[in-house]
């Protein structure tokens, strides 16, 4: 016998930020493969280019109050990389979830990211996310700056700075396809994508758990789906 119990994690805007960002990301991967010519679909050339252009500044505009927002809010904190348990959380992935082990990392609002996902956070922000802004901008403002003999003498041409953004454009696909396939290893399928949208998950709690836990737990409160998150 098994109870559920509400475990608060994201705020309203993580939300809302999380989601647009998803949004914005998957039209900047549609057209940006539109542009460069992997498929069609009836979908012209300069009305994939200017979409793409639009995507990429409202992306910037969101950006800018994301690090706002985790600044203040100091939730910048749960992306700093951390290596406690994580040779156990990689077990876990590779092989302990396919035998229906529990997930050796236990999530809280301030504990939201195991070490495996901080890494992987690490990596876009430092590595793919500079490879496809630094590319993208130098594209955006080839007409202007393009022509500028420097980038000869540093042997950067049109076609080098183009795949450069193909390059961390397959990057950040990879990274999107594992991400989407790891919010299915929650104790449901769609447990941490709720999550994402009401805010808080339904953990269940065993009745051991609640048996070991009742001597020395004082009431606490729930929340129910009525609540501000």
């Amino acid at each position: 016998m098994s109870h559920k119990k509400h475990v608060i994690l994201f705020k309203r805007f993580e939300r809302f930020w999380h989601w647009s960002q998803a949004g914005l990301i998957i039209l900047l991967m549609l057209t940006g493969f539109r542009i460069h010519g992997l498929y069609d679909l009836g979908v012209e050339f300069l009305t994939a280019l200017r979409i793409h252009t639009f995507a990429a500044w409202a992306l910037v505009t969101l950006w800018v109050f994301a690090i706002f927002w985790h600044f203040t809010t100091g939730e910048w904190k749960q992306y700093i990389p951390t290596f406690d348990k994580i040779f156990l959380v990689a077990r876990h992935y590779a092989y302990g979830m396919f035998r229906g082990e529990d997930h050796p990392y236990h999530q809280t609002v301030a504990r939201k990211h195991n070490p495996l996902q901080r890494l992987a956070y690490l990596w876009v922000k430092l590595m793919i996310n500079p490879i496809i802004w630094i590319s993208g901008i130098w594209l955006l403002f080839f007409a202007d700056w393009g022509a500028w003999p420097i980038w000869k003498q540093w042997g950067i041409s049109l076609q080098t700075v183009a795949w450069a953004h193909t390059i961390g454009a397959y990057m950040m696909l990879i990274f999107f396809i594992i991400h989407v396939y790891l919010t299915t290893t929650g104790h449901t399928p769609l447990a941490h994508i709720m999550a994402m949208i009401r805010g808080y998950e339904d953990e269940p709690v065993h009745h051991h758990q609640r048996a070991k836990a009742a001597p020395s737990a004082a009431p606490t409160a729930t929340l129910t789906p009525g609540e501000n998150v």
